[in-house]
């Protein structure tokens, strides 16, 4: 049992609070940042075992770098660092987010954020790659784990679902694996119980209740796999077509938010629950998308530590780990693509990139320099 530890909850405190504020570009770049705080500066956990916390994540639903978030606060400061870290990550964004909502449904547009994400999205790719170049040699830690990684981004690049990629690779390497260790041994199968899609499905009704909103929000935060733009799809279904509660453009416009706000992606639910139901509609919409994920990681909480310690789960563990890094660097090209647009921009990850690995500076700095180097560039053009 895990004793409580003043010091090691303010740390953890602190350090979430910071990236609730600063945490730009989604997913795969708040795991760069929060590799850079807890593995590079403060070396809370060695590499192998942040790169099994991704892994990990991967296979439960939810906001991925939320829960990491949450896991991370467990292993420094108990329990109590697992609820602090996840408010700590999460309530800086509902907050801003609950702002940008209101300015919404007053003024009827939403503020733009072009300018600052011109510079702050350069300086993500560069957190990101240097992530990757950091955990790449952790993960590849044979020629089988490296086909599997490169078999992995090629396959996401080509638009092969990402859920099926993950496990399919995990699974790979089991099977291989076996193969080669225990050739006598039949492989036993566990099957993947889902969830039915029935599950929470509240009667079709034109009119905005409390209680459907939080079970639509619940149902998306204990099932959906993937990125905002899959919580896109899956909002779309109940709120566009089953309800009618929302416009197409309105839920692009909550998820828009969600995307360019700090800190997780899935605070579209505070904006849509705002438009929808004022402050409660918020609150409940909120709760419910990120209410499952702190269940979720305090059973994972408790597994991940044995995991290593069967060859069968381990092998398993290490095929969704590189998996993982493959649809992370995946993510990272297609983001490249759409950040590095000029020699500004190019420029700017570059340095941040040269920063990063040779001084070893806060990444939350240099998103912070980048949003300013983009707004000084749209002041001045």
């Amino acid at each position: 049992m895990m004793k409580p530890n003043p010091d090691a909850l303010r740390e953890v405190i602190r350090l979430f609070l910071r990236l609730g504020f600063t945490a730009f570009g989604g997913p795969a770049a708040h795991i760069a940042m929060m590799h850079d705080e807890v593995v590079v500066r403060r070396q809370w956990l060695a590499e192998q075992h942040f790169l099994d916390l991704v892994g990990a994540t991967n296979l439960i639903p939810g906001p991925n770098s939320t829960e990491m978030a949450i896991h991370i606060g467990y292993i420094r400061a108990g329990w109590r660092g697992l609820i602090a870290a996840g408010l700590c990550f999460i309530l800086p964004a509902v907050l801003i987010v609950l702002a940008l909502a209101w300015a919404y449904v007053e003024y009827g547009s939403t503020p733009q954020g072009d300018a600052l994400m011109y510079g702050i999205k350069p300086v993500i790719i560069a957190i990101v790659v240097q992530a990757l170049y950091r955990l790449v040699p952790t993960a590849l830690k044979s020629p089988l784990l490296a086909a599997v990684g490169i078999g992995t981004l090629v396959l996401y690049l080509l638009g092969v679902n990402e859920l099926l990629v993950l496990f399919g690779g995990a699974l790979l390497v089991v099977a291989i694996q076996a193969v080669r260790r225990f050739p006598q041994t039949i492989a036993m199968l566990l099957p993947l119980v889902g969830m039915p899609r029935e599950l929470f499905q509240a009667s079709i009704s034109s009119a905005v209740s409390l209680d459907r909103l939080f079970l639509i929000f619940l149902k998306a935060g204990a099932l959906l796999y993937g990125s905002g733009y899959v919580l896109l799809a899956f909002l779309r279904n109940d709120l566009v077509v089953n309800y009618a509660w929302l416009t197409d453009q309105q839920l692009l416009d909550a998820v828009a938010i969600g995307q360019f706000t700090p800190g997780p992606v899935f605070t579209t639910a505070t904006f849509v629950g705002y438009v929808l139901g004022g402050i409660p509609g918020a609150v409940v919409a909120t709760v419910g998308i990120f209410v499952p994920s702190f269940f979720f990681v305090a059973l994972l909480a408790r597994i991940v530590p044995y995991i290593r310690q069967s060859p069968w789960a381990a092998a398993f563990l290490d095929g969704v780990n590189v998996a993982a890094l493959g649809l992370m660097a995946g993510v990272t090209w297609q983001l490249g693509r759409a950040a590095l647009i000029d020699l500004p921009t190019i420029l700017l990850a570059v340095v941040a990139g040269f920063l990063l690995l040779r001084f070893k500076l806060n990444s939350a700095w240099l998103v912070l320099v980048g949003g300013l180097v983009g707004l000084a560039i749209e002041y001045v053009a």
